[in-house]
């Protein structure tokens, strides 16, 4: 076991918000680690402080090996690649990178690092557009690469299989975690369980010593009232009479002083946070958008070229209703020209009168950036304020995110709040696009929790195996110019 790196007093500020606040470090050679955490939270910028990329003030950095560093598309250019060998089996062919499509670029930067010799292999999101093919077969270059691997990556598949332990970024902090993606998420039930307990305990017991205080007060101004009703009588009572008035002013004494013991009691509790709560949210339909079709999309032998190249010919298929169906395939194959013939209603396609289509593309959005959320979200949709607030919260955006403008909103909140507005519009069907890109983990698993509640039909394509795995009741496949169902 060898020392790779060691970081000490990783600290970095933006906004007057500390983004990274780590003391220390280390990296070993046979560390295989998955870095997780929201889209912000610096992930990002820790890779950057690793590789020299970016030197806080203060911090240090012992690098005592060779990195390669796969970047994500739009941060570097593109270096020759020595093997070319490794290039044709992720699909690349030619090295103009000017022409390249974003798989292949993607597929390219992998081929540069994995042909380096290296002692670890540090990685921004190298999923990204890539087909199922091409992350399989960057699983197994990863499995069998024997130096240490850091990587970023929103695709639970993928962490499943490359990596055996998770560093969580969260509030600028680096939590530990030994096992993949799947034992993560398990470890964060168990202690959300835990801190339920220990929550409700807390919040028991605060209770208990509140109502007993509240009590013991309760008792001593019901004696106040005695007092203050005896000393209306004859003031010239007994000496016993007033003898007995002591013991009453004792005993009122120690009740107050019983409830200010149990105030400090209460104090003395150390607070416990609530746990994050797990939302549910029930979506509706209007009855003047309920389709009666029992299959609301049908394709009967259509055919489809792409200039001189056949995507697909003769291929049938039938959407049934409220159905969540995934549609995959090789890059290149067909699978948006297949949603963009459903939208143009083109011939051999059939789609149910009543049919209200919302179309999530990958790219190509127009909207008022000037336009604050609340009021963009409530534009054509019949849900109230608070069902907004709730299908919002879950995915991540905080109370304070509300009353902003979508013109300081991140790329990655951007699609967020797009595929909200969707989910809550007046649709019957979807159809989705590589919905899951650019979001964080938390956000893709809320996503799925939107599908898997919508009450229409769903038609998406995607790449995520975990998306395909947990939301989709049907899988359409686009291979060798046919349309199959799969499964």
């Amino acid at each position: 076991m060898e020392l790779i790196i060691k970081a000490k007093d990783v600290r970095v500020e933006y906004t007057g918000r500390d983004v990274l606040d780590i003391a220390e470090l280390v990296l070993y050679d046979y560390d295989r680690i998955g870095l997780v955490g929201e889209n912000g939270a610096g992930k990002s910028t820790l890779l950057k402080v690793l590789l020299g990329e970016l030197t806080p003030p203060g911090c240090k950095i012992h690098r005592l090996g060779e990195f390669a560093y796969i970047p994500q598309l739009d941060e570097a250019a593109l270096q020759e690649v020595k093997d070319f060998a490794l290039m044709s089996k992720l699909g690349v062919e030619q090295l103009e990178v000017k022409t390249m499509s974003g798989g292949e670029e993607t597929r390219l930067k992998i081929a540069q690092a994995l042909s380096e010799q290296v002692h670890g292999i540090l990685a921004d999101e190298p999923t990204s557009y890539l087909d199922h093919e091409g992350i399989n077969f960057l699983i197994r270059q990863l499995k069998y690469f024997s130096g240490a691997l850091l990587v970023i990556s929103h695709d639970r598949y993928f962490l499943d299989e490359v990596v055996d332990k998770i560093w969580e970024l969260k509030d600028g902090k680096i939590m530990e975690y030994w096992g993949n993606y799947s034992d993560y998420l398990r470890q964060k039930e168990e202690e959300r369980k835990n801190q339920a307990a220990k929550y409700e305990q807390f919040v028991a017991e605060r209770d208990r010593l509140e109502q007993a205080a509240e009590d013991k007060r309760k008792q001593a101004r019901k004696i106040d009232q005695k007092v203050k009703g005896a000393a209306k009588k004859n003031s010239s009572e007994s000496g016993g009479r007033l003898a007995h008035q002591k013991t009453v002013g004792s005993k009122q004494k120690k009740l107050y002083n019983a409830a200010k013991s149990m105030e400090h009691r209460i104090a003395a509790l150390s607070d416990v946070e609530a746990p994050e709560n797990t939302r549910t949210i029930c979506f509706r339909q209007s009855t003047a958008l309920e389709l009666h079709n029992p299959y609301p999309i049908i394709g009967t032998e259509i055919s489809k070229r792409f200039e001189d190249k056949l995507l697909f010919e003769k291929a049938s298929f039938s959407i049934p209703l409220a159905a969540k169906v995934a549609l995959i395939g090789g890059n290149g194959t067909g699978k948006t020209t297949l949603i963009q013939m459903i939208l143009n209603r083109e011939d051999g396609i059939s789609i149910s009168p009543k049919a209200k289509i919302g179309y999530f593309a990958q790219n190509g959005y127009k909207y008022n950036r000037n336009q604050e959320v609340m009021k963009f979200m409530q534009e054509d949709c019949d849900y109230n304020v608070s069902e907004i607030r709730s299908v919002l919260a879950s995915m991540n955006f905080l109370q304070n995110d509300i009353n902003k403008t979508l013109s300081v909103l991140s790329g990655g909140e951007i699609i967020k709040l797009l595929l909200a507005k969707m989910f809550l519009g007046k649709y019957n069907i979807l159809l989705m696009d590589e919905p899951s890109n650019y979001l964080d983990l938390p956000s893709l698993e809320a996503l799925e929790k939107l599908m898997k509640g919508y009450a229409g039909t769903i038609l998406f394509i995607t790449h995520d195996k975990r998306l395909i795995d947990n939301v989709a009741d049907l899988v359409y496949e686009i291979k060798d110019r046919s349309l199959n169902l799969v499964r």
